[in-house]
């Protein structure tokens, strides 16, 4: 059996649509040592490719993350596979907010050196050691005192669409960029401050929380099940959202609206925007904010230039962007103060 996907994204849009069955699109975590990472790797691809499964998934000696897509009709099936795995046994499973067909296209899965990319060495937490999880009502307690330092773990273009009201938004790039910057900030307040963080699951929380322990902080705290799990308990508990905005997320749905207020602007116009694109010229491909009409006006490109080189014809684009790499901007949009035009 081929232990991969071979499905380019058009054919597999069009299976989904065949099927015509609604996509409930959902993560989940665990640290958690696993010996033989390639063993177990194919074991999940072989059972979760039997259920349609679709999305992205890490695995290394740490653990696993996961976020995936999958017929609603095959959910119970999916939770027994992943009861069969004993540490995995009755995991929170953070269903998404709002659900799209469409939010993975492929099944991959794939072996790395750490389920999320933090740039710290093993000597630098003690991943047993983390912050105290605290449930959507704690947290909104912890959020209004005064002795509480808020900080949102994401990166600015996550935070920059929606974040808790009061919280720190470190201007970084990426998760380890965060850590030291972090730790500088507010070292001395190390014993006398409340430290609470968030993230979109809980994820990145557990590691940055451990740092902070590891590195002297008495006081943290850590937001259980992320920004997904405290609005399913807003909303079941009737507590009150005390977050603005859209909550950034790594599919194709690019983010989930958590509240009606849009805090973001379009890094064209500076009209209020919510909505990140990726520029259509793949040789670009920016993550970026843009309003319908720019939209237009640009045709879905972040600059009068890289729309010049989408209106060329598409053997003509390939040519110029033969041998250039542009991933490291995919999720390095430009800042709206930065000029985009």
């Amino acid at each position: 059996m081929e232990l991969y996907n071979k499905l380019s994204k058009k054919e597999r849009i069009q299976l989904i649509e065949k099927a015509g069955e609604k996509r409930f699109t959902l993560s989940f975590y665990k640290y958690h040592h696993i010996k033989n990472t390639e063993i177990f790797r194919n074991f999940l691809f072989v059972e979760l490719n039997k259920l349609d499964v679709l999305g992205r998934i890490y695995i290394a000696k740490e653990g696993i993350n996961a976020q995936l897509s999958l017929p609603s009709k095959n959910m119970e099936r999916l939770k027994k596979i992943i009861d069969q795995i004993s540490f995995l046994r009755k995991i929170r499973l953070n269903i998404a907010i709002e659900h799209d067909d469409h939010s993975f296209l492929k099944l991959k899965i794939k072996i790395r050196k750490k389920i999320v990319a933090d740039g710290l060495k093993n000597k630098d937490y003690d991943i047993n050691k983390n912050g105290i999880h605290v449930n959507a009502k704690e947290f909104n307690e912890l959020l209004v005192n005064q002795n509480t330092i808020a900080i949102d773990m994401r990166n600015h273009y996550e935070s920059e669409i929606g974040h808790f009201d009061g919280a720190n938004l470190p201007d970084v790039d990426s998760f380890r960029e965060s850590l030291p910057i972090i730790n500088d900030k507010y070292k001395k307040f190390k014993k006398t401050k409340n430290i609470l963080m968030y993230c979109t699951g809980g994820i990145r929380c557990e590691k940055a929380s451990a740092y902070m322990i590891k590195n002297g902080y008495k006081n943290v705290f850590q937001l259980e099940g992320g920004i997904i799990e405290y609005v399913r308990q807003v909303k079941s508990q009737k507590i009150e959202n005390k977050f603005k905005g859209r909550n950034f997320v790594f599919d194709n749905r690019l983010s989930e609206k958590i509240s009606d207020k849009i805090i973001s602007s379009c890094h064209q116009c500076g009209f209020a925007c919510d909505q990140h694109v990726n520029c259509n010229n793949d040789a670009c491909h920016l993550l970026f904010l843009q309003c319908e009409k720019c939209k237009i006006k640009f045709d879905g490109c972040c600059s009068s230039e890289c729309k010049e080189i989408y209106s060329l014809p598409i053997d003509d684009q390939k040519k110029l962007r033969k041998g250039k790499k542009n991933s490291n901007k995919i999720f390095k949009k430009g800042r709206f103060n930065q000029k985009v035009f």
